[in-house]
């Protein structure tokens, strides 16, 4: 029981206030130990020297007291976790209501690395009325993960008889993630499809500025250049670029390549590559509409990262890079991951 506490032994002077619980024991503590971890039983202990701490088990106030008076000790320890196991979401409330912040960490941490689906309806109340948005944060990854067990559970039901906005709350957070998710993917799909053509730009003017020939190293560089130039030679001899069904589809497509590295090049000296001077004339002289401007911009844009991720990495950074991820921030992380 919580009045069977001693907290008078951790202190050499007396205890000088009283902390009564839900049950009406009462637990003997110190004000100057209470005052200077909490900024609320300070203002409390002003008033009386019997303060209630009320809205959770004795239990679980005399475990609250506990992590106040040894706060290392309490959290390092084995006791600080079988304390935490058994009311980590009680003094989760405990510490918000009171304004200890590092508790309050504490048993945010724990209370998210027990969570279930079971439970998780629960533990999203709790962290919206504790303002614990690490742990409403994994409520709703969990609730996106298995949506099925969370509507079987008990939390979910109660919360549909009397807190029908947590539902719709949760139901909107994870159809907007829903979203993003695949407009991340759209945007991933148009990003692969402006490096493809950052690539035929990088391929179409190799192919026409390297005089060596090609070797090929079996990556499909070389049969990649060979294509190209091939399909600039049927370009020059092709009878249908304006015929009839609209014109020849390869040649339309060769086109819009080389219109388009025509506008990306920026060599100050004659470019050896077919039509590059003539159409750069010709966008000059004429109106270029946004949305070309526009896919210019991207496939350039895509050009720089490509080459920014084929860059070498110092050393230094790599092993900045492998101390970072095999330190302790990895493992804390984890745990919200």
């Amino acid at each position: 029981m919580a009045s069977s506490v001693d907290f008078e032994s951790l202190r050499p002077s007396p205890a000088d206030v009283r902390v009564v619980t839900s049950d009406g024991s009462t637990i003997a503590a110190h004000s100057s130990v209470l005052a200077s971890a909490s900024p609320v039983l300070e203002r409390m202990i002003e008033v009386s020297a019997r303060i209630r701490i009320l809205g959770a088990s004795p239990d679980a106030v005399a475990a609250f007291l506990r992590f106040l008076y040894s706060p290392r000790e309490a959290t390092a320890g084995e006791w600080g976790e079988a304390a935490m196991a058994a009311h980590g979401a009680a003094l989760l409330a405990l510490a918000h209501a009171h304004r200890v912040p590092w508790l309050k960490r504490r048993a945010e941490e724990d209370v998210a690395a027990s969570l279930t689906a079971d439970r998780a309806v629960d533990a999203l109340k709790l962290a919206r009325l504790c303002d614990a948005p690490r742990l409403y944060l994994w409520c709703v990854r969990l609730a996106g993960k298995d949506l099925a067990a969370v509507e079987l559970s008990e939390g979910w039901r109660f919360a549909g008889r009397h807190d029908a906005a947590l539902q719709v709350d949760l139901l909107r957070l994870l159809h907007d993630a829903d979203q993003r998710k695949k407009r991340w993917e759209r945007e991933r799909a148009s990003q692969d499809v402006y490096r493809q053509l950052s690539d035929a730009m990088a391929s179409l003017d190799r192919a026409f500025t390297e005089a060596s020939p090609c070797d090929d190293d079996g990556s499909g560089a070389c049969t990649a250049r060979q294509g190209i130039v091939q399909l600039v030679r049927h370009l020059a001899g092709c009878g249908n670029k304006g015929g009839g069904g609209g014109g020849c589809p390869h040649c339309k497509r060769i086109f819009q390549l080389l219109r388009l590295h025509s506008s990306v090049c920026d060599r100050t000296e004659p470019c050896r590559v077919p039509l590059c001077s003539n159409l750069k004339t010709k966008m000059q002289a004429e109106k270029v509409d946004k949305t070309w401007r526009l896919l210019v911009k991207k496939v350039a844009r895509a050009g720089v990262m490509a080459t920014l991720d084929n860059r070498e990495v110092p050393e230094i950074v790599k092993r900045s890079w492998a101390k970072y991820n095999s330190g302790g921030s990895r493992s804390r992380a984890a745990r919200f991951r």
